[in-house]
């Protein structure tokens, strides 16, 4: 070796095995919630391959590894709010359904619920915020939370302007108004009375060209109190609980970025064409940072806080200089006056509030989880040890426009909740856990965003299990890396510019299952019923048939720690194909020879196993299917065997010939939706 190589050895970084690595720590206990869909719809394919499925595979790896009774998985219809008002209204006036705003949400609920049993999503609860028992729980725990809030002098009584429109001699809800959002550089197609369709909140005043949906006309503005917790007190807390996220090495990018785009100083952006205007009315202004840049079309201003961001605003709209506002904390409403809504209890005299539908479908979860153990006839106070426990983590699955719903008003609201003073990002035991953040990139359709409200429409959850299978379905949707960017979805049926030849990309997942896993597996079957008895073969597995076992499984931990499902399905991919490789590169050769036959028989067998214990929460029907004909029964999932062989699981039974269930000819555990 020459000079430069050693030098080149020298510096070349070591590859870190997987068994040099620490394995990572879950929660004794774990809740798992489900974005929550709202009840003027029924779901479609981004609500199932965006959230749903991601969720459910977790629940289901969580079950396996910490104990299916340590583990509950709450999802739930959001049943309130003006998108539910507003579509009702809309039907109701188009003479296209009949009955009461209850009995519309009711429909759509079960529909969500028979959807998602189609795709095995294995909720503990899918429950509705305003049916049934959880509605009754779910008032309960909003009132509460609002009691104790005001108890701990976190809300704050704010006069502020609603939309009036005169014409209708009503005030208008929040989807009944429509204009373009005031943040700077948004892109949303649409911005309602305080929020647009990408998640960015500001107050209604400040929305640009508003319209009424009522009647088409621009609404004034009338004074309305309502209740706020004003986050921008909480401002030191949450930077460090941002902070503090990429220390967790399970939290994405995605989550804390976002997160700390909200984070900014109040900001003003203004065109340089109004530089003068404003240079002119500068000394006027609140104390403001003045940032110019030669290569930006716009420069800003930056204020200490809100007040004198609002005071700088009212100067420049008086002056007709147009801006726009930068990303920032603004107060989060927690109340409304929407007849459709949770009640809001009495606080200092004001009656007749609702509470606003986002915050009280971000504690949702809670009360989902106090109706599930309820119906489990556990004690009142059950919730707590998953909820209020360092012992416990909360799992979170949403989309990224929620971030700030989730990452910064959720995690406010339940620091506020730890009292009036002395409170922290890091909670202990009996305080509110925060939970933890699992948000999905978009997931597109054809290239383009899709949305139930948009240009392009979304193909129902429902419809796409006319071609394909819900397990095709589900290891596809796993498979996109939604945690890394924005995937487009391309079912080759319904997608106008694919080839007769094109290959079907939601195929290719399901067909690793279907052809590859499928084969290997039977060809066990068949091959030892072709001897005789079905009669599992016992004895040793190959050292190095342990060895890439024990490897697989420790990179699935940790993949699965950060939530890295596409990594799961490569690397499950590489596993199985391995196994069948395998397979036909030595049962030939070993057939004739008993010993040697049973030999690879064992080791086949252990890849078996250990794909299908890993793949559980992926394909649960097809696993199980396996599990039911290799004759073990739900121990096989637990982590606690995950290394051990069949042989080991088989004499720990008490066994010394462990028979398999007879498998008919052209069997398939993984079928492929027939076209």
């Amino acid at each position: 070796m020459g000079k430069n190589n050693q030098n080149n050895e020298q510096y070349r970084p070591k590859k870190i095995s997987v068994f040099d690595l620490p394995r990572p720590s879950f929660p004794k206990r774990a809740v798992v919630t489900g974005g929550m869909p709202y009840g003027n719809k029924k779901l479609h394919f981004g609500h199932v391959g965006g959230v749903f499925v991601q969720a459910d595979c977790f629940a289901r790896f969580l079950r396996d590894r910490i104990g299916e009774e340590n583990v509950i998985f709450v999802s739930g219809t959001d049943c309130y709010g003006s998108p539910i008002v507003e579509s009702y209204r809309k039907l109701c006036e188009t003479g296209e359904f009949d009955g009461s705003i209850e009995d519309f949400v009711r429909i759509n609920h079960e529909s969500q619920k028979e959807v998602l049993g189609k795709y095995d999503i294995s909720l503990n609860l899918f429950a509705a915020s305003g049916l049934g028992e959880s509605k009754d729980v779910h008032a309960a725990v909003s009132s509460a939370l609002m009691q104790q809030w005001y108890e701990n002098g976190h809300l704050e009584k704010m006069v502020t302007s609603q939309f009036y429109d005169a014409k209708a001699g009503q005030f208008l809800n929040g989807r009944q108004v429509i204009g373009k959002c005031p943040v700077d550089k948004c892109q949303s197609d649409k911005a309602y009375a305080d929020e647009c369709s990408l998640g960015h909140q500001y107050m209604p005043a400040d929305l640009i060209d508003p319209k009424s949906t009522l009647t088409g006309e621009t609404p004034e503005m009338r004074d309305v109190v309502n209740w706020y917790i004003d986050i921008t007190k909480f401002n030191e807390l949450m930077n460090e609980y941002v902070d503090s996220l990429p220390e967790k090495g399970n939290s994405r990018p995605l989550v804390y970025n976002t997160i700390k785009e909200f984070m900014l100083p109040p900001m003003i952006y203004i065109k340089k064409d109004f530089i003068d205007e404003y240079t002119a009315i500068k000394s006027q202004m609140p104390e403001h940072i003045l940032n110019l840049e030669d290569n930006k079309t716009s420069f800003s201003i930056e204020f200490i806080n809100l007040n004198d961001r609002d005071k700088a605003k009212e100067l420049l709209n008086d002056n007709n200089i147009r801006f726009r506002a930068g990303k920032t904390l603004v107060p989060f409403r927690l109340t409304g006056n929407i007849e459709w809504g949770v009640p809001a209890p009495v606080l200092d005299g004001e009656d007749g509030l609702t509470i606003w539908v986002w915050p009280e479908s971000l504690w949702a979860p809670i009360s989902f989880t106090k109706t599930y153990l309820k119906q489990q006839g556990k004690p009142e106070d059950e919730w707590e040890k998953y909820w209020k426990s360092t012992d416990s983590e909360v799992f979170q699955f949403i989309g990224q426009d929620n971030i700030y719903f989730y990452g910064i008003a959720e995690m406010a609201m339940f620091i506020a909740l730890q009292g009036k003073e002395n409170l922290t990002a890091f909670p202990s035991d009996g305080q509110y856990t925060l939970p933890t953040l699992v948000a999905n990139n978009h997931i597109l359709f054809l290239n383009k965003k899709a949305s139930s409200s948009g240009d392009i429409k979304p193909p129902m959850a429902e419809d796409l299990l006319e071609y394909y299978t819900a397990e095709q379905l589900r290891a596809h949707f796993l498979g996109l890396g939604l945690s890394l960017k924005s995937v487009s979805f391309q079912p080759k049926p319904l997608n106008p510019s694919a080839g007769e030849k094109d290959a079907d990309p939601v195929e290719r997942e399901g067909k690793m299952l279907s052809n590859v896993f499928n084969r290997v597996a039977r060809s066990c079957f068949y091959t030892i019923q072709k001897y005789g008895e079905p009669i599992m073969p016992m004895g040793q597995v190959s050292e190095e048939v342990l060895h890439d076992a024990k490897e697989t499984i420790l990179k699935y931990e940790h993949a699965m720690y950060k939530f890295e499902f596409h990594t799961v399905m490569n690397l499950m991919d590489t596993y199985i194909r391995n196994a069948n490789k395998f397979w036909a590169k030595n049962i030939k050769d070993a057939e004739a020879d008993p010993e040697k036959r049973n030999q690879v028989l064992i080791d086949t067998l252990h890849m078996v196993k250990t794909a299908m214990v890993l793949m559980h929460p992926v394909a649960p029907k097809g696993t199980e299917l396996l599990c039911e004909y290799l004759g073990f029964g739900k121990d096989i999932w637990n982590w606690e065997h995950v290394f051990d062989t069949l042989t080991d699981l088989a004499k720990a039974n008490g066994e010394t010939e462990h028979r398999l269930k007879f498998l008919e000819p052209r069997f398939d555990f993984f079928p492929m939706k027939a076209r």
